[in-house]
């Protein structure tokens, strides 16, 4: 599976990112991801509930409100700039916190890598959303195309360099999932505006190490 999913980046995702971000400049892709991510105020919201966190999901209600309105749609981000910090939550991280194990690490078709735990919360959140009650399918599906290849156009050079120095590309990107789900779950990690749903979940500081044989 993770072979057909590094085949479809390579052949597919990867080239339609490439060419989106040729004709579409830096600032463009991010409003878009930044669009996307305000959309995902509802998941964010419920799960910063769900883990007892009120002061968390009172900033992410403020978030929405400012960057909404102030924001046009969600395509800026004033609130940061104001001093509201983002939160990156969802069902897998509530589940951890709750001492839910993850279980075997699994890649998904398409979506990349995961774990039992996360894919469990991939449904709930899908609930959460909100959106697909009241958004015909087709449109999703068009704005999730729109949402993977941007988010791809915008980690172009990281995946690119992780392929080219890593020894064994799959450990290094089931490592570096591991690694950030890690720091989501403990609330350290802070990733920026590119790395939101990014294809293989790669923090800047997962540095390829060889494979022990």
């Amino acid at each position: 599976m993770f072979w057909f999913n590094d085949h479809v980046d390579t052949y597919v995702l990867a080239p339609v990112a490439t060419g989106w971000s040729k004709v579409a400049p830096t600032r463009v892709r991010t409003s878009v991801s930044n669009f996307f991510t305000n959309l995902r105020f509802p998941i964010v919201t419920a799960n910063d509930l769900l883990q007892w966190k009120p002061k968390a999901a009172g900033v992410d209600v403020a978030r929405f409100g400012v960057n909404t309105t102030v924001g046009v749609l969600g395509f800026f981000d004033p609130a940061s700039g104001w001093g509201l910090e983002r939160h990156d939550e969802d069902f897998g991280q509530t589940l951890a916190v709750w001492g839910v194990p993850s279980g075997p690490y699994l890649v998904i078709p398409l979506l990349g890598p995961s774990d039992v735990r996360d894919a469990g919360g991939l449904i709930v959140d899908e609930a959460l959303a909100v959106t697909p009650w009241f958004v015909d399918s087709y449109i999703l599906v068009g704005a999730g195309v729109l949402d993977a290849v941007n988010t791809r156009s915008l980690v172009l050079n990281e995946v690119r360099e992780a392929k080219r120095s890593s020894l064994d590309y799959y450990s290094f990107v089931r490592n570096a999932y591991f690694q950030r789900r890690r720091a989501l779950i403990a609330d350290t990690a802070a990733p920026g505006v590119e790395q939101q749903q990014e294809l293989y979940y790669i923090p800047e500081d997962a540095t390829p190490e060889p494979e022990q044989k």
